[in-house]
């Protein structure tokens, strides 16, 4: 799995589910499933972390749940985005690119919404960490965010 990482990815956000704000408080950005398909193999139903960006616009932490929900049950392989980052609206048909950089935890069917709520919060809390080593911190001046726009003028 740690071979195909980092794994940088690029598309427009889709309406998911409608849970990540109203059930869980946590909202999360939605991939569509061309890019979800496009996912490696090796990488495997989990909990990840990383860097997003919206519209080329500043860079935040995130983390990011990639299978299928078994708590909800569903069947269909999500990605699923929770950005770091309180923003004023949401951003339906913006750009997200992000790079998913490490492995918190497998995919996990909970028994109570309350306990589903605290393994994602304590997710949230392993990436901010985990995220303010160099050796992540650096990852932020790839090329792959940078904004090519402003960098003509």
């Amino acid at each position: 799995m740690d071979s195909k990482l980092p794994y940088f990815t690029v598309g427009e956000v889709v309406k998911g589910f409608g849970r990540g704000s109203k059930e869980l408080g946590i909202p999360t950005a939605n991939y569509p499933e061309d890019v979800v398909d496009k996912l490696p193999a090796e990488i495997e139903f989990g909990v990840y972390y990383g860097w997003a960006s919206v519209d080329n616009g500043p860079l935040h932490k995130m983390v990011m749940s990639i299978g299928t929900n078994p708590y909800y049950h569903n069947t269909k392989r999500s990605m699923e985005t929770h950005i770091m980052h309180n923003f004023d609206e949401d951003f339906y048909g913006s750009t997200l690119k992000l790079v998913i950089l490490g492995y918190i935890r497998p995919m996990t069917d909970f028994t109570t919404l309350d306990n589903l709520i605290a393994a994602i919060k304590n997710d949230i809390s392993v990436a901010e960490s985990e995220l303010d080593k160099e050796e992540h911190r650096i990852v932020r001046e790839n090329n792959f965010f940078k904004n090519l726009e402003n960098d003509c003028g």
